[in-house]
C-alpha cells in the first residue's frame, strides 16, 4: 500500500459519519419470538394457501433469514450493464419494524384480542389491508425489503422470489438455476403437490 492510498483511505474514514452506540443497536436488531410468531399469522393470511403449512414456515425463515443477514453498507457493485456502481446498502430495514409489529398487535387489541396471531384470518386480512394502505398507501412490493412497510416488505421477498413464479405457473421454472441445453425444449416438470 503506498502513500497515496494510505490518504485516501484516511480521508474516507474522516467523512463517514460517527456512530453512536444506539446505531449499533439498531443495526443489530433482531426478531423476537413474538414477532416470528406474527410474521407466521401474517404469511397464513397473504401467501398462497397451496404452499401449505410448512412452506409458508420456509417464506418465514427466508425473510427472517434475509434480514438477519443484512449489511449495512455493504458494497453492492454495478447492475448488468451499468459501469456505474451501486451505492453501498442503507439501514437495516429491521431498525423500522419494532413499531410496525407494535402496531399490528395494537390494532389486534382494538380488536379486543392481546396479539395480531390471535385475530382470525378474516380480522388479520382486515389489518393488514389497513397496514398497505395508511398511513402512506404502498404502491408496489419492494424485491428487497426496505423497512417502509413491514406487511410489503414481506410479502414483495417471497413474490419477487423464484418460489412464487413456480407455485404461481404450478410449474419447476427454477428462475434462479439453469436446466442447462439437453431439456431446453422442454416444458418445466409440473411441481409436486405439497
Amino acid at each position: 500500500m503506498n502513500r497515496r492510498d494510505v490518504l485516501k483511505s484516511l480521508a474516507a474514514a474522516a467523512a463517514l459519519p460517527a456512530l453512536t452506540a444506539s446505531d449499533l443497536v439498531a443495526q443489530t436488531t433482531d426478531f423476537t419470538p413474538a414477532q416470528i410468531a406474527t410474521l407466521r399469522a401474517l404469511a397464513e393470511v397473504v401467501l398462497p394457501s397451496s404452499l401449505g403449512a410448512d412452506g409458508r414456515d420456509e417464506a418465514v425463515l427466508r425473510f427472517v433469514t434475509w434480514v438477519r443477514g443484512y449489511k449495512p453498507g455493504a458494497d453492492r457493485g454495478h447492475g448488468y450493464g451499468n459501469s456505474q456502481l451501486s451505492p453501498p446498502t442503507g439501514p437495516s430495514p429491521a431498525v423500522r419494524y419494532p413499531a410496525q409489529f407494535d402496531a399490528l398487535d395494537a390494532a389486534a387489541k382494538a380488536r379486543g384480542v392481546a396479539t395480531f396471531g390471535a385475530l382470525t384470518p378474516v380480522a388479520r386480512r382486515a389489518v393488514i389491508e389497513a397496514a398497505l394502505n395508511d398511513p402512506q398507501r404502498v404502491t408496489q412490493m419492494p424485491a428487497r425489503p426496505n423497512g417502509a412497510n413491514l406487511v410489503a416488505d414481506f410479502m414483495g421477498l417471497y413474490f419477487s422470489g423464484a418460489d412464487a413464479r413456480d407455485v404461481a405457473y404450478n410449474a419447476a421454472i427454477g428462475r434462479d438455476t439453469c436446466r442447462g441445453l439437453d431439456d431446453s425444449d422442454k416444458a418445466p416438470r409440473p411441481l409436486k403437490a405439497r
